[in-house]
């Protein structure tokens, strides 16, 4: 098993005839990815990388039987594209795109929860499950399969550590780029259970920066409910006090949001919190050869 995607997910990219969706189509089949249609509208009946372009996306689940989405559709368009994408019964849309407006991220959440679909992102890398499938813009080049599960708000600080984790020999069941911005599709508390439920995940390392609180929300869940070791790295301890560092989300306010609240919680909820990336790789081979020494 793996968490929302597997090898069965058959992806549709939105937006796919531009230049980051040609890129990002080429790699996520070299990942092994079944990428079976596109959408541009205007452009149904050509092809991009071996994959054929629809004018709409239920056209595209229709003839494909897609099952989940990537958007690469530019910000002014992106509230429709993931409107047309949930219309068309899609129940996983991973959006790429950044810079989407505020009150158009919280039609799209509520919309797409009303549906029952999940977003992932916006203005996030995706979600990859080595040797099944991956939905974005993560580089394929730091995976290997394993028992390792991530889940992070930073884009570039998921590279490194997970990269970090395949140099210590071992690999990972499920990353998941959640995205930076105030509004998210999904949280650390939503993609908490998942990880839970997932027998291949043995380990979670937590990825966090400082602004808003959903950190130390995840230490409640963490404490109350989850079983299994958590590594956690939080970024911005050396960010000055009252300045707005990083992404959209990195908004600190009455005490709460800052990078000591978020270690200080997330320790209180029984979880190794690492002062360096570099360290988390180093504390998840610890661990990893504690649980095999049971």
């Amino acid at each position: 098993m793996s968490v929302l995607i597997d090898g069965q997910t058959r992806v549709v990219v939105q937006g796919i005839t531009g230049h980051q969706g040609t890129v990002h189509t080429r790699a996520m089949r070299e990942f092994g990815t079944q990428v079976v249609a596109g959408v541009t509208p205007g452009k149904g009946g050509t092809s991009v990388e071996g994959v054929p372009v629809f004018d709409s996306v239920r056209a595209a689940v229709e003839r494909t039987e897609a099952n989940a989405s990537c958007l690469f559709v530019p910000a002014p368009y992106a509230k429709d594209a993931l409107l047309e994408a949930v219309d068309a019964g899609l129940r996983l849309c991973v959006i790429v795109t950044e810079h989407i407006p505020f009150h158009d991220m919280l039609v799209m959440y509520h919309y797409a929860r009303s549906k029952g679909s999940r977003i992932i992102g916006p203005n996030c890398p995706g979600i990859a499950a080595p040797g099944k499938a991956k939905v974005g813009i993560i580089p394929n080049v730091v995976f290997q399969p394993g028992h390792v599960g991530v889940i992070s708000r930073s884009g570039t600080l998921t590279y490194e550590i997970v990269n970090g984790i395949k140099e210590h020999g071992l690999g990972q069941s499920t990353c998941i780029g959640l995205g930076g911005d105030p509004i998210v599709g999904t949280s650390f508390v939503d993609a908490l259970p998942l990880f839970e439920a997932d027998p291949e995940t043995e380990l979670l390392v937590l990825v966090g920066e400082i602004g808003g609180t959903s950190e130390e929300e995840a230490a409640e869940a963490i404490r109350s409910s989850f079983t299994k070791p958590v590594v956690a790295y939080i970024a911005g301890r050396s960010a000055p006090p009252g300045k707005r560092m990083g992404h959209a989300g990195a908004i600190i306010s009455r005490g709460r949001g800052t990078a000591a609240s978020k270690v200080a919680a997330l320790e209180r909820a029984g979880a190794r919190v690492a002062r360096f990336p570099y360290e988390v790789p180093e504390i998840v081979a610890e661990l990893a050869r504690a649980q095999a020494r049971r």
